[in-house]
């Protein structure tokens, strides 16, 4: 199972966030949008590695537990880059922390939770909130290399688009914490 090919592109997100994170410190405005097709490939495998696990009947458990593990760095080492690189500012740090607490606080969660035996399935506005967070970050690594969209530029519609992503991920972060303590207030944790 380790080397089946859902796994291998979940394997390949992890290799893509270094390399992500080298393409955003390379000269603008080519970095930018280097750095934006690698993070797009690596969330394309985050939509094929589960579907194809699942078509072909190849989920296992290594896969479970890599593919979140994968999400959380790509997103994580991106964030802390455009903090880094200074596209990430003032008020805008809000919802990159927000974002990056909860991802910790699930992931625990999760982590409790699968030790007890108890699965948290991922609900349908996670992945939406997935797929605008990985959008929003994508705006956001093309910066102002990007083109403008009427009187908004590319990093404002990241922002703004951030900011949603954030409150979503309080709203499905709550979601979790409230079926994580269920199951560990019933006592089925013990």
């Amino acid at each position: 199972m380790t080397f089946q090919l859902p796994n291998m592109l979940t394997y390949s997100r992890i290799v893509a966030v270094p390399v992500v994170v080298l393409l955003m410190l390379v000269e603008r405005p080519l970095g930018n949008w280097l750095a934006l097709g690698v993070f797009v490939a690596a969330g394309i495998t985050d939509i094929l590695d589960g579907h194809l696990a699942r078509a072909w009947g190849q989920q296992s458990s290594l896969g479970r537990i890599l593919d979140p593990i994968a999400d959380k760095l790509l997103v994580s080492a991106v964030l802390l880059m455009l903090v880094g690189v200074d596209t990430l500012q003032g008020l805008a740090l809000l919802p990159a922390a927000i974002i990056l607490c909860r991802e910790i606080l699930v992931s625990g969660l999760r982590e409790f939770l699968a030790d007890v035996r108890v699965g948290v399935p991922v609900s349908r506005l996670a992945k939406y909130k997935t797929g605008l967070q990985m959008t929003t970050i994508g705006f956001l690594i093309v910066g102002d290399a990007g083109p403008a969209f009427g009187p908004f530029s590319t990093t404002e519609i990241g922002v703004a688009g951030l900011w949603v992503a954030a409150v979503l991920t309080i709203v499905t972060g709550y979601d979790y914490l409230v079926a994580g303590f269920r199951h560990i207030n019933s006592g089925e944790s013990r």
